[in-house]
């Protein structure tokens, strides 16, 4: 249904299609001066059959000198007063009808209305008044927008961007609820930052640490991935909300490879400002959750709650630094794609079964993402006495143990244990001596692997945590035994 091309109202406001002004105006006033001039037409002839008589024929010649008269009035009539309702009325209206239909187009020039200087004070105020109006119009719309910015802008970095978009756009957005989803949970945690911080001025280890959330933030947006927390010096990012796609965990595995890789890129960078190295551990799993928004009417946080997050922490807390730990549900999607090492098991409390995680070092296509610094310097032979002691959760145990470094890396030590631990178990352990003046403070570790040879169990520790103090005087003792 169309209305008519004069007409500056749309049929969906006017719901049903009308003339144009000019048709309406020129019809009306054609009609009304017809009517006018066949009532005269019929006064004129019955005054002049009742005063002066006459036959039929008088009356007839006379009636036909009568409208053809009216004919020329008529049509002198219509064509000044066409010209002049055209010029004074008509034209100014369909000026702003035409710019109406602008308007609806978005068109650049729709707020401005041509109107010559003869044009009726009324219609001019018309004008004015539509401008005035659109003025505010636009100055609210803008405004709003500046505001709709301000909050995506502004909340964005608190929440993803993503998930502002989702809560401003979603008509029910703010309401307390969610839905399942299946994601893939990506959890990192720096190892020892709490410890390596202690020593060092607050304000240079936090802006120490912004500049790290930083790197890996740019990284993880990168792969479309959401922050949901940082959690302290971890982060928690999911991938699948708001917006699910097939390649989730591809995306997930790949950018865990490439935050490893950029905090390698970062070190390199704050080790020669004077800064500690830091290293991280990455745990995935992919899983059902529950997506929504989480709390109260009075405080609401946009974010996930399910045993798949639970599980990605566990995962996360057996990684030893520079590794990606990822699930066996994660592992079985992308597993044509990663190149992984064999898969570890442990027992976790609260589960019933074997906790199965595969340590990844690389993704192929369309990704082609490896990790770049795997390993270091050789090790050497060094044996070194130590005690110590496990650690169950944030706990350390009571009981005092017995140990013998045979050989040492920069982050991994060779060592015989009494008695014999089993692999992902986390160890404090202290030199009962000291050196050079230089006693040293406790130093974290991870049990990685136990090789067993005749009645002997060797330990390869991973060395999670260790004061800088500590660490260059491991390298030295390992660079002057390798004559390097």
């Amino acid at each position: 249904m169309k209305s008519d091309p004069q007409d500056g109202v749309p049929p969906a406001a006017s719901g049903k299609p009308g003339k144009g002004v000019r048709k309406t105006l020129l019809a009306g006033v054609f009609w009304r001066i017809l009517i006018i001039e066949g009532i005269l037409l019929v006064g004129s002839l019955v005054y002049r059959a009742v005063t002066e008589g006459g036959g039929a024929g008088d009356l007839f010649w006379y009636a036909m000198r009568i409208v053809l008269l009216i004919g020329v009035i008529l049509l002198f009539m219509m064509v000044t007063l066409r010209s002049f309702l055209t010029r004074r009325i008509i034209a100014p209206l369909e000026a702003i009808a035409s710019a109406n239909r602008r308007l609806l187009k978005n068109e650049d020039d729709a707020r401005e209305v041509a109107l010559s200087e003869d044009t009726p004070r009324e219609i001019k105020e018309i004008v004015s008044s539509r401008g005035r109006m659109l003025d505010t119009i636009f100055e609210i719309s803008e405004e709003r927008l500046r505001l709709v910015n301000f909050i995506r802008d502004t909340f964005g970095r608190y929440l993803s961007k993503r998930a502002v978009d989702e809560i401003l756009e979603s008509p029910d957005g703010q309401k307390i609820g969610g839905h399942r989803a299946t994601v893939t949970v990506l959890l990192s945690d720096l190892r020892g930052f709490t410890s390596l911080s202690e020593n060092r001025d607050p304000e240079e280890m936090v802006q120490h640490l912004n500049r790290y959330l930083e790197r890996m933030s740019k990284v993880i947006e990168g792969y479309n991935g959401m922050i949901d927390d940082f959690i302290g010096d971890a982060i928690l990012v999911v991938f699948g909300v708001p917006e699910k796609r097939d390649d989730d965990p591809f995306r997930a595995v790949a950018c865990a490879l490439a935050m490893q890789n950029a905090l390698a890129e970062l070190n390199e960078e704050t080790v020669r400002e004077g800064y500690p190295p830091l290293e991280m551990g990455i745990g995935l799993n992919t899983g059902s959750v529950i997506v929504g928004n989480i709390g109260s009417e009075v405080k609401l946080k946009y974010g996930i709650v399910g045993s798949t997050m639970n599980m990605a922490a566990r995962i996360e807390s057996n990684s030893i630094g520079g590794q990606i730990l990822i699930g066996k549900d994660s592992y079985d999607l992308v597993k044509d794609a990663v190149t992984a090492e064999s898969p570890q098991t442990v027992m976790m409390k609260g589960f019933k079964t074997p906790l199965v995680m595969y340590p990844v070092t690389a993704i192929g296509p369309p990704y082609d993402v490896a990790l770049t610094h795997q390993g270091g310097r050789d090790g050497v032979e060094i044996n070194l006495p130590f005690h110590f002691w496990k650690l169950e959760g944030k706990k350390i145990g009571s009981e005092t143990m017995e140990g013998e470094t045979v050989m040492l890396q920069e982050n991994n030590i060779t060592a015989s244990l009494d008695p014999p631990l089993e692999p992902l178990t986390d160890i404090k352990l202290i030199f009962n001596f000291c050196m050079e003046a230089h006693c040293f403070d406790d130093i974290y570790a991870k049990v990685v692997s136990v090789d067993r040879k005749e009645d002997k169990a060797m330990h390869q520790l991973r060395i999670t945590s260790v004061s800088p103090k500590d660490r260059e005087m491991l390298k030295k003792w390992i660079a002057e035994a390798s004559g390097s």
